[in-house]
């Protein structure tokens, strides 16, 4: 796993890595007067988490929805059954449709979205465990990543959120 974690207890902590990450989408989004909505599967809330240990978040972060089944995912964010059939809850597809939605239900500038296998179990045939895909949508930009790492549960689900915070970063950034 890419970032520091740490051991308390039976609980693992997320290290500093990720926490930097947000702090520099933090400072981005404020200094360029934007709003963030995100829609999360795989990372179970932990990307709206990180984005609100940040003081001051409330100035653009409007929410997370988490989306875990294939029904919050339709209910909430408006993902065709029909994607879900074709392509399956961790696809790109799905990924860029529960973006959108996050957008649509919060009236935001950006919305990011991740789906995937967090592991240890869930694999499917070709749609193996650390399996995850990220999509951003915005205004005229719609970008997406896979991604296939081999972590634990918590290291699956911290990279997916670093992943998140880079391409928000790089969207920023262009």
């Amino acid at each position: 796993m890419s970032g520091e974690t740490i051991q308390t207890g039976q609980h693992k902590r997320v290290g500093r890595r990720p926490h930097s990450l947000a702090s520099r989408v933090h400072r981005l989004l404020v200094k360029r007067g934007l709003t963030l909505a995100l829609a999360e599967s795989c990372t179970g809330g932990l990307i709206g988490d990180l984005i609100t240990d940040i003081s001051g978040s409330s100035a653009y972060f409007l929410g997370s929805a988490v989306t875990y089944s294939d029904n919050a995912k339709q209910k909430l964010l408006g993902v065709d059954a029909s994607t879900l059939a074709a392509h399956g809850a961790v696809s790109a597809e799905t990924a860029a449709e529960m973006a959108q939605g996050a957008r649509h239900l919060y009236g935001a500038n950006i919305a990011a979205s991740v789906t995937g296998i967090a592991g240890p179990t869930g694999a499917t045939p070709g749609k193996p465990v650390g399996l995850v895909y990220i999509h951003l949508s915005a205004e005229g930009a719609e970008w997406g990543e896979r991604h296939q790492w081999d972590a634990d549960r918590i290291g699956n689900k911290v990279l997916a959120a670093e992943a998140v915070f880079r391409l928000l970063l790089r969207y920023m950034a262009g």
